[in-house]
């Protein structure tokens, strides 16, 4: 069962992360999801996340797969998609990783919006669209400056969108 207890234990492992070589951190994740039932959502979840960030990509994937066939929910489904768009396009299927990614934007807005949005740029550049994924990017930074937050957002808009207002000949000649 997950407690808080059992919450706190997995953030510390990732937390430690940078202390352990791969084999003794894919041990400590092991033992804490060993807890729960191996199909749980959350422990593929966790076994995934744990390989993919060793570099262990292919094997992260199937396991990010069942997690969300097996219901994950919260937080942990959206850093799954994310997860295993990034996976996806890491293994060269970037427009699945697209199509995932796409519709998680639809699917809600929270906290992870703006890595949905990374990675989503990160994919369209891998398929020859780089005007929309830096459109994606400068929209994303745009909320998150000082300054000049509603012009970074128009230019990012400009990327796509043509502008209705200005003259085409203007834009040949520019």
């Amino acid at each position: 069962m997950i407690t808080a207890e059992w919450e706190q234990r997995m953030a510390g492992a990732w937390a430690s992360f940078d202390e352990h070589g791969e084999a003794q951190f894919l041990m400590l994740v092991e033992q804490i999801v060993a807890e729960l039932p191996p199909d749980h959502p959350v422990a593929l979840f966790e076994r995934a996340g744990a390989l993919d960030s060793v570099g262990r990509t292919a094997l992260a994937v199937p396991l990010y797969r069942q997690a969300l066939d097996a219901g994950l929910s919260g937080s942990r489904r959206r850093q799954a998609v994310i997860q295993l768009a990034s996976s996806l396009r890491a293994l060269g299927e970037a427009q699945e990783s697209i199509a995932l990614l796409t519709a998680e934007l639809v699917a809600g807005s929270d906290e992870l919006d703006d890595a949905v949005k990374t990675v989503l740029a990160l994919a369209l550049t891998d398929v020859g669209r780089e005007r929309e994924a830096v459109s994606i990017a400068v929209g994303a930074l745009a909320a998150h400056l000082p300054r000049y937050q509603r012009s970074m957002a128009e230019y990012a808009r400009l990327l796509t969108e043509p502008d209705p207002v200005a003259d085409p000949e203007a834009d040949v000649r520019s």
